[in-house]
């Protein structure tokens, strides 16, 4: 049995750009045919243009577009796994609640308490080797961006998505993030923890606190993060295509300042059995945390994996050379000597 995957998939977003380009390309060929006929008659181009061909043109842009495909796919790194082992490893089980509401892009930590955060999540999953990860993002709900694996790759392209509009609807669920992770954990004996990061702002006090004491009393430890400073932020307001529009103002006009609720995360920690730690511009504070929970109890399990995946990004950097190549000696005219062969152009009588 032989696995593929790409060593580095978030260079497939590039593949967003084909879309785009095709959409251009129609429209500036719709802007040239519209150009020509306030000179003349589109059916004169072959008599005034004689050498103009356009199914030449169409075939060059798509040498091109198979260039810019073939390189994204290269960058991206298909590889091939044909061997698999069992590996031995020791770890726990961690859970990461990720706070997603609008209070989260507020810049007293910069670029944002929720950019910064992303940051330090994936400077940690980077040194992870045995520990399984799952991501929880939550606001007024709670939901399971991804569940507990030791696919480092994916936990990295999954946290890539998370923003703000993760979760429809605002506010701060703790306890409901909580008790999604309780839910969501593996049944077995592995160390369990959960780490909450966020400004701390729930209006659900108590069921947060019940949650970290449920998840004490199964013994899964509850850290806490707390991202923003105390002078607090305002809350920047974007619009569709992301640019800043102001700041979020209650209904009198005010603009609205969230603040962290250093107490609130701080009584969660100590429900849970767990530490508080407070973010700063220049630490996060996810590695002190980590080191803590890293000298909690590891499970030693056996996981299949495939392992000597082969590299197949030459086939792709071979094919988009000669896509180019065969794009740069085609001319977007006809050749004198190609005329005979019309392998562009329609036949006459064809129908």
């Amino acid at each position: 049995m032989e696995v593929l995957r790409f060593e580095h998939p978030e260079y497939l977003y590039g593949l967003l750009v084909i879309p785009l380009l095709i959409i251009l390309y129609v429209v500036l060929r719709l802007w040239q045919d519209k150009t020509f006929r306030r000179f003349a008659d589109v059916k004169m181009r072959n008599y005034l243009v004689p050498r103009h061909s356009s199914r030449r043109n169409v075939f060059k842009f798509v040498l091109y577009l198979l260039t810019i495909t073939s390189l994204i796919l290269g960058l991206a790194n298909l590889q091939s796994g044909s061997k698999m082992e069992e590996v031995k490893r020791e770890g726990i089980d961690l859970f990461l609640a990720v706070d997603v509401s609008n209070s989260m892009n507020a810049q007293d930590i910069v670029p944002s308490r929720l950019d910064r955060s992303k940051q330090a999540i994936n400077k940690l999953i980077a040194g992870l080797q045995g520990d399984r990860i799952g991501v929880i993002v939550f606001a007024d709900k709670a939901f399971v961006q991804l569940p507990i694996t030791t696919d480092y790759a994916a936990a990295k392209m999954f946290l890539s998505s998370v923003n703000t509009n993760s979760v429809a609807s605002q506010g701060t669920a703790i306890g409901e993030a909580i008790n999604l992770a309780l839910k969501s954990f593996n049944d077995d004996e592995r160390s369990k923890a959960i780490i909450v990061i966020s400004d701390g702002e729930d209006h659900e006090n108590e069921a947060a606190m019940n949650a970290a004491r449920e998840a004490a009393k199964k013994g899964i430890r509850i850290f806490t993060i707390g991202m923003g400073l105390p002078d607090g932020a305002p809350i920047p307001v974007y619009d569709q295509y992301g640019r800043m529009t102001g700041y979020k103002k209650d209904r009198s006009g005010n603009t609205i300042v969230t603040r962290l609720d250093e107490d609130m995360l701080r009584r969660i920690a100590d429900a849970g059995g767990g530490r508080y730690v407070r973010a700063s511009n220049s630490n996060v504070g996810l590695e002190q945390i980590y080191d803590d929970i890293s000298k909690m109890d590891k499970t030693e399990i056996e996981t299949k994996v495939f392992t000597d995946y082969e590299d197949q990004y030459q086939w792709f950097v071979g094919a988009a050379i000669l896509f180019l190549l065969l794009g740069i000696f085609m001319s977007s005219g006809r050749k004198e000597w190609e005329s005979k062969w019309n392998l562009f152009e329609r036949k006459e009588g064809a129908q």
